[in-house]
């Protein structure tokens, strides 16, 4: 796709300084760009290489005043940043927007969908699904029985989507992930083995929730494993069965979360964390990386550690671990002294 500086400036409500009818068909960082390419200065950092870029067009801040000589076409914005990533949404909506079903495709005949909706080969959509307008579902993708899906939702390819699931309108469900998986739930018999928990459950995910490539959400055992609004899951994330995950919370990659556990309001979880289950974490709780969480957490904690501790602590405290090693040197030495002492007397 092609886009001259006039169209650019168009959709970001920008200004050119420059050729307005330049276009470009490729996105470049600034100290990599060439000609045909976009690209855009933010941080100050980089401001000197907007002398020596072969970007094509380069968007930048209204307040950028060049003090040599350019050969970019600028388009100046109120925040370069940020009208930089509504152009990458644009583009994606753009290259994302496919239309029509594919063949081979198996779509129940007990099954709906709305208008505009795109439907890649070899997908499996079962009995009784309601799909709503403008959904995109990638190659290979398994929709089962019973699911609702609502307004402009992408499932990218090899996306499963168990019986009974319920999907919001502007969700992403990127390749490899699972939803509506039987919960972990296995009980011990007299004889040692374990049998099987019917989990009967569902997975329910309210409006403009993302899930990341790999990430698996499991079914409820009874009622719903929920994800709220605005929730952001990163790639290869584990939510057990009845997690509840409150309005806009995100979550980092390789993250477990155990059964029948609650996540408050505007949380950050980071990479590796640890969740234990049957707890509840509070509302905009910050927990660092590779933390282990293991009892309740109030609102407005921030945590580090495994055990998890305060995280002003969990500092504290790892500067005398880092002094180890020293501060057993001196406590041989006292020993040693006092030994000595004690044996000259």
């Amino acid at each position: 796709m092609r886009f001259t500086a006039s169209q650019i400036a168009g959709i970001l409500g920008g200004e050119i300084d420059g050729n307005p009818e330049i276009t470009v068909d490729k996105l470049a960082k600034i100290e990599e760009g060439v000609e045909g390419s976009l690209t855009f200065l933010a941080n100050p950092k980089y401001t000197s290489f907007i002398y020596s870029t072969q970007a094509s067009i380069t968007i930048v801040n209204k307040d950028f005043e060049p003090e040599q000589a350019i050969s970019t076409t600028l388009i100046k914005v109120d925040d370069a940043y940020k009208a930089f990533s509504k152009l990458l949404e644009y583009y994606n909506q753009v290259k994302n927007n496919k239309i029509g079903i594919e063949e081979p495709v198996h779509i129940s005949e007990s099954s709906t969908m709305g208008e505009g909706a795109y439907v890649g080969a070899f997908s499996y959509i079962g009995e009784n699904v309601k799909i709503g307008d403008q959904v995109k579902i990638y190659p290979n993708v398994f929709i089962g029985d019973n699911v609702v899906i609502g307004n402009q939702v992408t499932l990218f390819a090899g996306a499963k989507v168990y019986s009974e699931t319920v999907i919001g309108d502007h969700c992403t469900i990127h390749s490899g992930a699972v939803l509506g998986a039987d919960g972990f739930g296995f009980a011990p018999n007299e004889s040692g083995e374990y049998s099987k928990v019917p989990q009967t459950g569902n997975v329910i995910l309210e409006d403009h929730v993302d899930i990341g490539a790999g990430t698996t959400i499991d079914r409820a055992t009874l009622g719903a494993t929920i994800l709220r609004q605005g929730v952001k899951l990163d790639n290869q994330i584990q939510i057990a069965h009845n997690v509840e995950i409150g309005e806009h919370t995100a979550i980092a990659a390789q993250t477990g979360v155990a059964g029948s556990t609650k996540i408050g309001k505007h949380c950050l979880i980071g990479g590796q964390v640890g969740i234990v289950g049957h707890i509840t974490i509070g509302d905009r709780v910050k927990i660092q990386a590779q933390s282990g969480i293991g009892r309740n957490v109030k609102d407005d904690e921030v945590l580090q550690g495994s055990p998890a501790l305060p995280y002003a602590d969990y500092n504290k405290s790892y500067v005398h671990f880092k002094n180890l090693p020293k501060l057993v040197k001196r406590l041989f030495s006292v020993e040693s002294s006092i030994q000595s002492k004690n044996e000259s007397q």
